[in-house]
């Protein structure tokens, strides 16, 4: 999912929905379901060993859409503090599980970086919502890693805000 909340295979969520074709979603509602996305990909991760970066989801603005009326959220989090072999079972466990729950994997393999770190993004089939995840862990471009995770970014589709919401005070 692009920065515009577009995905081909995103479908669209039930409710109200503007001209525009984003639904309008209260801003705390919007930022629940990213919470409720990550959890659920957390699960599917299964890496309990390790530690959870804390940071909950922002909300930033559409590109290329009226800033006073269409956000989008994002949650970027990682899991780290844990061996890499696990946090490569990790990955793997979300790569197999994510068609399971609804989610079509887009683009799968190695990334543009130096160490050529294994990256995954999948569309969730029933909601408005992509995963991005990157294994950071030693590769043979980058044989030493000193501190191995698991980034995960959860990003939603654009949203509308409700009539007399004031954006400038959400992000």
């Amino acid at each position: 999912m692009d920065d515009n909340g577009s995905s081909s295979s995103t479908p669209q969520s039930s409710g109200s929905e503007a001209a525009s074709g984003h639904p309008t979603l209260e801003v705390d509602e919007a930022r629940a379901k990213a919470k409720g996305v990550s959890s659920a990909i957390y699960e599917m991760i299964g890496a309990h060993q390790g530690k959870v970066t804390e940071r909950g989801p922002a909300v930033s603005t559409c590109e290329g859409q009226d800033s006073r009326h269409f956000y989008l959220t994002r949650h970027p989090w990682s899991v780290y503090d844990a061996s890499e072999d696990e946090l490569k079972a990790g990955f793997q466990r979300l790569r197999e599980e994510l068609p399971k729950k609804g989610w079509k994997i887009v683009d799968y393999g190695p990334n543009n970086s130096e160490a050529k770190s294994l990256s995954l993004t999948a569309d969730s089939e029933k909601d408005r919502f992509s995963v991005n995840a990157v294994l950071i862990v030693s590769t043979p471009t980058n044989p030493h890693e000193k501190d191995p995770l698991l980034a995960v970014t959860v990003v939603s589709g654009c949203w509308r805000a409700p009539e007399g919401t004031d954006l400038n005070t959400q992000y």
